[in-house]
């Protein structure tokens, strides 16, 4: 499991102890000083990722990350990933300590400046930490930030952002970027579902549970359900839901978000692992996983 628990889903409140000395939160990525060992759990995490997740993401994350200067021998300098994206979608990736308050973060966005944790794991901690590192941030997001599909939407979720903050709908903003950027799964043509959401593409066990267990629902993807549908913070998704494509994001950017916050805010709040009559089911799932973990609890 690679689960990032926060308390939301962005960042940390504004004002709380660690603020850095720049307004926008960024501070040097500082590679020179990371150590052998710093290298040494990037590999072995690189590593074993690349290995399983061929036929399991889809076509542009594999894509990315042959056109983007990572590799297995050593953490990747921000400055040299920002160079190739800059001429591909017009990103940079620039250094922050963590998380970082959400509207700082949805400037960055809306700036098409991906913010990345400049600090890894440790070797106790290669399936689970506690806030995003530079290998989930780096490893999971930024190979999709080259495909123009994904890199536009980003934007226009910082974009968006920045608005459901004024309209009180931030929970309904934030379902969405849960259930497609981090935990998002796709139909890739005849070959089936592939998985390009940053949270599962980063992760060794949650990148075999999203496709290969019984236990999760597999939805097709509706904007106004999974709006009022909460997510699983701490622990393997319940329901994971399904786009036709990359192009399908785009077209979210064309709607007025504002009449479904209003209806979502009205509707009742839906539990992860709940089904309805209307929705479009790939795999029902049989809910065993979180049944045995709630009886271990």
């Amino acid at each position: 499991m690679n689960a990032v628990k926060e308390k939301t889903l962005h960042g940390l409140a504004a004002g709380e102890p660690g603020r850095p000395e720049r307004p926008d939160w960024t501070i040097d990525q500082g590679w020179a000083h990371y150590s052998a060992a710093d290298h040494a759990i990037w590999r072995t995490l690189f590593e074993r990722q690349i290995r399983l997740l061929p036929g399991r993401a889809c076509d542009a994350f594999v894509q990315g990350m042959k056109d983007l200067p990572i590799g297995a021998e050593q953490i990747p300098d921000f400055r040299r990933l920002s160079d190739v994206l800059m001429k591909r979608t017009g990103w940079q990736v620039v250094a922050v300590p963590g998380l970082v308050p959400d509207d700082v973060f949805f400037d960055h966005l809306a700036n098409r400046r991906f913010p990345a944790g400049n600090f890894i794991r440790g070797a106790q901690e290669l399936d689970y930490l506690e806030e995003p590192d530079v290998f989930h941030d780096v490893f999971g997001h930024i190979p999709m930030l080259m495909n123009p599909a994904i890199a536009d939407f980003i934007q226009a979720y910082g974009q968006g952002g920045l608005r459901a903050q004024s309209l009180g709908s931030l929970p309904q903003l934030a379902r969405v970027y849960w259930y497609t950027v981090e935990f998002g799964l796709l139909r890739q043509g005849d070959e089936g579902l592939r998985l390009y959401g940053a949270g599962i593409a980063s992760s060794y066990t949650e990148s075999q549970f999203c496709l290969d267990s019984p236990s999760p629902n597999r939805l097709r993807f509706d904007i106004g359900r999974v709006m009022r549908t909460e997510y699983r913070i701490d622990d393997f998704q319940e329901t994971y839901f399904v786009i036709r494509d990359l192009d399908e994001l785009l077209e979210f950017t064309r709607i007025d978000f504002a009449p479904l916050y209003e209806q979502a805010r009205a509707a009742q709040v839906l539990q992860p692992g709940d089904v309805l009559a209307g929705d479009e089911v790939f795999t029902r799932g049989d809910g065993s996983y979180h049944r045995q973990r709630a009886g271990r609890r």
